[in-house]
Formats: structure tokens, C-alpha cells, sequence
């Protein structure tokens, strides 16, 4: 590419400036445009549900630069301006305000938004979803009252959500349909080691219950539950997963994937969609990934920041394959964990706990039938171990289950 040359991104999110930096790292000197629709500054997520929801830190916290970093790096940002069209052939994208921007390499990094509860009631006032900066603000300001707060969804955020707000001094009740917390991602056993730590921080927790509608003339004052009980509440937080935001290139002609095949713009290890020139980052893109040998989305803080940089450096010709293994972190409580790997819906497996779970500090494994590691999680074990954790999922060699158990033997040596 040449000076002359401009690649725009759609999706002023951690994915797209994260492109934006690496391009300019890599000592491009073309033109970059970053649209986002929303109006602050790129930002990262994570601290929204946790320091920020805790009230330990500002808003500001979750800032990635300041305005004069984009400009010293000859970046153009155009927020609060939503992308309504791509035209492949033509190579431009359309705005808001019928305004054309062409590119020559583009990049859809538009992310992913909350699914919104479906029952009569859920547009009440007081009822919260968090996803942006702007409803963490709205949600943290809404805690210092100290409400009684009911959670619909035990998933991460849901979780997140009724920690921050216990350390606020706030009644909570979590209402989930599955039969434990994060049973979906983790299984019930690590699942129900969650739910304990919450019933032992004063959560009342309903599984196996659904919502059935929120009540209330102009703001929400209960949560009618599938059982016909109603949960009285002063604020409902909504925590029933992220969608991607795929409508943009599914419109425009780029192979996007099925919600029965996990949904996602589809891409290569590369990241280059079905369309040449055009690239997908961050919760929006499902592409190949060379170790896992399958396609996979991720919806989480790591994923942004590698996917951006991986397009970047694909998006100026380098030989690129995006290999870099799931994983998030969790702060709840007095709890840290971070998890590596991917452990596929529908797959079998064991797991393998390494540490006592009730002295607080463990580890636990997810084994295929092969006894190869699929994923790991450490727990208050500190965030050194994590590494070794990788390099066994990497390797995928089967491990005896019981050397990985014992803590007298050094990962490293298994």
C-alpha cells in the first residue's frame, strides 16, 4: 500500500484502535479513518463491571488514549457517526448523514450488542443492561442508592453485575433458567463453585426460573417469575448475552455465519473475509483458527486487542494467522480467575481440579476424551500460572490426569 492509500474501520471499539496503533507501529504512514457510533472516545469494557461498577474508579478509567494521541498519530476520528452501508465494488462506506468515505483495505470491527429481554415490561424504567460506557455510568450511579436489585442471567455479566453491587451495600437476587451460574461455559461442576460464592456473599440465587415479565406503571417495582412469584425489585440488571453486530456486511454481500453456526463474519486465519480487501476484528469476526482446528468467535477483552493487531498487520500484506488462544478474566468478591482454551459446545470431557476449590486458591482443567487439555482456570493461584497453561493446550499432548492434579508436581513438567 502507498501513502495515498486509506484504510478505514468501522468500529471505533478496543478492536478497531487497537488496528489503528498497530498500523501506525508497523510504520504505516497512509490515511486512517476510525468510525464509531458512539460518541466517547475509544474505550476497553472490562473495568465497566468490575472497578467501575464497584465504584472504585471513574469512567475515565476505561479510556484507551486521549484526543491528542490520535492526532500526534495522524489517526481521523469521526464518532458518533454510525456506518449505514458498505458497497464492496465501489470500495466506500456510507454514514449516517449520506456521507461517502472510500477506502482501499477496510476493517469491520463493529463489535457485538446486548440481546434484550423479551417480556412485557422490559422497556420500564429502571431497567439496566451493561454494555457501554454510558450504561455502566447510568448502572453505577443507579447502585449508590442501594436499590433491591434483581439479575436476570447468571453468565459473566450477570455475575459481575450482582458482585459490584453486594460490595455496594445492595439486596440481590439472581434469576437463571439453567440449573447453575456460567453453566454453559463452564459445566456444572466449576458452575456450582460460583454459585456458592455468591450464596456465601448474601445472594439469593434461582435457578432453574425464568422471567416472565417485569412489573411496574412507569418504573419497575417486581419480577414476575416463570412460577408465577414475584421477586419485588427497584432495579432489574439484563445479563442474557451479546448478539455481533454482522447486519452491516451481511448487507453488503460478506459471508456471514448462521446463528446454528455460531454467527460471525466469517474469515480466514488471516482475517480477511469472503470479500479481498476487507477484514473483520473483535466480537464480530468468526474465523479458522489454526490450533483449535475450528472457527471460533470470541466475545472477550483479549480477542479485541489480539484480532486488531493481527489485521493490522494483515491488512499490509504480512503473513498472518490469528493463533491466539481464548481467554478472559474475572474479578468477583475477593475472587481473580483467568481462563485460556475452548472447550466446544457438545464436546466431552473431564475435569481436573488442582488445589482444594474451598481453600480459594485452585486451578481446574477441561480434558478431551484423549486427555489432551482444552482449557484451563486458575483461581487465586496468581496470574503467573497461565502461561504453562497454554503451552499445554498448545502442545496437545495427552497429560495423566493425576500428575495434573497433584500440586507437588511443577505444571511446567507435566
Amino acid at each position: 500500500m502507498t501513502e495515498a492509500e486509506r484504510i478505514v474501520i468501522i468500529g471505533a471499539s478496543l478492536a478497531g484502535a487497537r488496528a489503528a496503533d498497530f498500523l501506525r507501529r508497523e510504520g504505516w504512514t497512509g490515511q486512517i479513518v476510525l468510525i464509531g457510533a458512539e460518541p466517547e472516545l475509544p474505550y476497553e469494557r472490562p473495568p465497566l463491571s468490575k472497578s467501575v461498577l464497584t465504584g472504585k474508579d471513574e469512567p475515565g478509567v476505561a479510556q484507551l488514549h486521549d484526543q491528542a494521541w490520535y492526532d500526534e498519530r495522524n489517526i481521523e476520528l469521526r464518532l458518533g457517526t454510525e456506518a449505514t452501508a458498505i458497497d464492496t465494488a465501489g470500495r466506500k462506506v456510507t454514514v449516517a448523514d449520506g456521507t461517502e468515505v472510500e477506502y482501499d483495505k477496510l476493517l469491520i470491527a463493529t463489535g457485538s450488542r446486548v440481546r434484550k429481554l423479551d417480556v412485557p415490561g422490559a422497556d420500564l424504567a429502571g431497567v439496566h443492561y451493561l454494555r457501554t460506557a454510558a450504561e455502566s455510568k447510568a448502572l453505577t450511579d443507579a447502585y449508590a442508592a442501594k436499590p433491591r436489585v434483581v439479575v436476570v442471567g447468571a453468565g459473566w455479566i450477570g455475575l459481575e453485575s450482582a458482585s459490584a453491587a453486594r460490595q455496594r451495600g445492595c439486596e440481590v437476587t439472581i434469576v437463571e433458567p439453567q440449573s447453575t451460574a456460567l453453566a454453559s461455559v463452564l459445566g456444572e461442576q466449576i458452575g456450582n463453585l460460583y454459585a456458592e460464592l455468591h450464596r456465601s456473599h448474601g445472594v439469593d440465587l434461582r435457578f432453574n426460573t425464568g422471567v416472565e415479565a417485569l412489573e411496574g406503571d412507569d418504573k419497575v417495582t417486581g419480577v414476575r417469575l416463570t412460577g408465577g412469584e414475584v421477586l419485588p425489585a427497584d432495579l432489574v440488571v439484563v445479563g442474557v448475552g451479546v448478539q455481533p453486530n454482522t447486519e452491516l456486511a451481511e448487507a453488503a454481500g460478506i459471508e456471514v455465519a448462521g446463528r446454528d453456526q455460531g454467527s460471525g463474519i466469517l474469515t480466514g486465519p488471516d482475517l480477511q473475509t469472503s470479500v479481498p480487501g476487507v477484514y473483520a476484528a473483535g466480537d464480530v469476526v468468526r474465523w479458522d483458527h489454526p490450533v483449535l482446528g475450528h472457527s471460533i468467535r470470541v466475545e472477550h477483552w483479549q480477542n479485541a486487542m489480539d484480532s486488531g493487531k493481527a489485521a493490522a498487520k494483515a491488512m499490509l500484506g504480512q503473513d498472518v494467522a490469528q493463533d491466539a488462544l481464548p481467554y478472559f478474566f474475572s474479578d468477583q468478591y475477593d475472587l481473580t480467575m483467568e481462563y485460556v482454551g475452548d472447550v466446544p459446545r457438545g464436546t466431552s470431557y473431564q475435569i481436573v481440579l488442582r488445589g482444594d476449590p474451598a481453600s480459594g486458591a485452585y486451578m481446574a482443567f477441561w480434558l478431551a476424551e484423549d486427555n489432551h487439555v482444552l482449557a484451563g482456570m486458575q483461581v487465586n493461584s496468581g496470574w503467573d500460572v497461565i502461561d504453562p497453561v497454554k503451552q499445554l493446550i498448545r502442545s496437545k499432548k495427552p497429560v495423566d490426569p493425576e500428575r495434573l492434579a497433584d500440586t507437588a508436581v511443577e505444571l511446567s513438567e507435566i
